[in-house]
């Protein structure tokens, strides 16, 4: 087991000298790996009470776990950085609550802080946050300095008579040190729920930030809407910008911002037949009115996903399978990156990208880009940086051995064109085994990813090897020291592989693909409800 890290100031992890070979052999042993970037834990202890949710306990809670880490910088201010976590998660949905930290000397160190989206960051009848759970961590920065947050908030089974939630947006008017009672965008009891909202701030307009989510009520999964048009101090009426139709619904809803203003909503669209997932596909709309009117949807890719196993049992490890990842540069170019099996001809899921050029109007052929193809790769992230490099983190399994361990890995690729790419190593190796399982050995649907000057910087929970302190959330520098600078020596520098189309898979194949994606469904939507661990 790995030592748990122990402090908040910046630690950089060295490489181990190799040991040299046989006894009286004068050879110079080798060289010692470079070390990696400098990495800073940011998350720390629980302080959660005990019973703080004011309910019976309903599955397994981790205590110290921390989870889904998304992070933002502000565009006037590349050292002024957000990020957002669940803290301590619930095996059964969600978790206690949201915790946020805020750094202002470009991620080396923070402070942390907590907006009342649940009873155990404060939340009560008064406030708005009078929630047993919160879930779904997303945080943006405008050009003015102003932090937005935003949360699902839940109580009882979710989409039962007796279930509640919101999505609830708390503004920061200090940029995240301390944060204003939250405004409900939507709020719902019964049977309705709202899930998987993400929140973007308009850098071209320091008024404008924008809050989208998907809203599921029997067969019906629209994605819905809400702006700000005076930096968060007032939100408008929730509304429908993209109705799927019947037995169809969206999830995962981004929205980014183009250079003239432009806004691009994705999503993954998952088409039934009953209970069956017969098709999944990144989809986009466009706005060119700051979010009044929106374009038809238009197609991305499909996707072929069959999400990620234990290397050894075939156990589904709860990831980002049928999830995107998307992101728009300064120079007008938006890339989104997603798991993918097509290149393996379904053995495996790897990293896909597509890029759009003209505005998310069209886009490339997916491409895989993770660069040991051979194992699994899952969970990307993307964002560009503002002289037009592209970043994708992303983990795989190339370490691990037959024990019974997982040995993962976490890294960064970079490129400049799409083509010609660049690995590092953000995290040393860890035990994925012993992350926290919520339907699935759970780390987030997804990580965080940002850059600062030219310096990217993922945000990432990882296991520690303490049962009683699973995960932390660090952030690591990735700039042109430590490992990132040795990747001529250390052979990283690799092209992607060809555009490669879906096909039409076997039967036994297509009911992987649909399988998972059901999977997917089915875990977002059982929020609180009794799992394998109560029953």
């Amino acid at each position: 087991m790995r030592p748990r890290l122990a402090t908040l100031a910046v630690a950089s992890m060295l490489g181990l000298a190799a040991c040299s070979g046989g006894g009286g052999s004068s050879d110079p042993a080798p060289p010692p790996p470079p070390p990696l970037d400098p990495q800073v834990r940011i998350s720390g202890a629980s302080p959660f009470a005990p019973g703080c949710d004011q309910v019976a306990p309903n599955g397994t809670l981790y205590v110290n776990s921390e989870v889904e880490p998304q992070v933002a910088v502000n565009p006037a201010n590349p050292n002024h950085l957000v990020a957002a976590w669940q803290q301590d998660r619930w095996s059964s949905g969600a978790a206690r609550g949201l915790r946020s930290a805020v750094s202002f000397d470009g991620g080396r160190t923070w402070a942390t802080s907590s907006a009342t989206f649940s009873r155990c960051t404060g939340g009560n009848a008064a406030n708005g946050g009078d929630y047993e759970r919160a879930s779904d961590p997303w945080v943006a920065i405008g050009p003015d300095g102003t932090a937005y947050q935003i949360a699902i908030s839940v109580s009882g089974v979710s989409q039962t008579v007796d279930s509640s939630g919101a999505v609830l947006v708390a503004r920061s008017g200090d940029g995240g040190v301390s944060w204003e009672t939250p405004v409900a965008v939507i709020r719902d009891v019964g049977l309705p729920f709202n899930d998987k909202e993400s929140m973007t701030a308009d850098y071209t307009d320091a008024r404008f930030a924008y809050a989208v989510w998907d809203r599921l009520e029997g067969a019906l999964g629209p994605t819905l809407f809400s702006r700000t048009t005076d930096s968060g101090r007032t939100w408008e009426a929730a509304r429908v910008i993209y109705d799927p139709g019947p037995s169809r619904q969206t999830l995962n809803n981004q929205v980014v911002v183009l250079p003239d203003g432009t806004l691009v909503c994705a999503f993954t669209t998952f088409v039934f037949a009953g209970q069956s997932v017969v098709s999944t596909t990144l989809m986009a709309i466009r706005s060119t009115d700051k979010g009044v009117t929106w374009s038809a949807p238009i197609v991305i890719s499909s996707v072929q996903s069959r999400g990620a196993t234990d290397p050894q049992t075939g156990a589904a490890i709860r990831d980002g399978a049928t999830l995107g990842s998307i992101a728009a540069g300064r120079n007008g170019q938006i890339a989104i990156a997603w798991q993918d099996a097509r290149f393996s001809g379904g053995q495996r899921d790897g990293i896909a990208l597509s890029r759009s050029l003209d505005g998310g109007l069209t886009w490339t052929a997916p491409v895989q880009i993770n660069r040991v193809p051979g194992v699994q790769a899952f969970l990307p992230a993307v964002t560009i940086r503002n002289d037009g490099t592209i970043g994708v983190s992303h983990f795989d399994f190339r370490s691990n051995t037959p024990e019974p361990s997982i040995l993962t890995d976490y890294w960064l690729l970079q490129t400049t064109d799409g083509v010609n790419w660049h690995e590092s190593r953000i995290a040393a190796t860890f035990d994925y085994a012993t992350a926290p399982n919520a339907r699935g050995l759970f780390l987030g649907d997804y990580m965080g990813l940002v850059s600062s000057g030219t310096t990217f910087i993922p945000v990432y929970a990882t296991t520690t090897g303490d049962l009683t302190n699973r995960t932390d959330v660090f952030a690591t520098l990735q700039s042109t020291i430590g490992a990132s600078a040795s990747a001529s020596a250390a052979g990283t520098s690799f092209r992607s592989g060809p555009p490669v189309e879906p096909t039409v898979p076997a039967p036994e194949l297509a009911k992987v693909y649909a399988d998972t994606a059901a999977r997917v469904i089915e875990r977002r939507r059982d929020i609180g409800r009794a799992d394998a661990t109560t029953r």
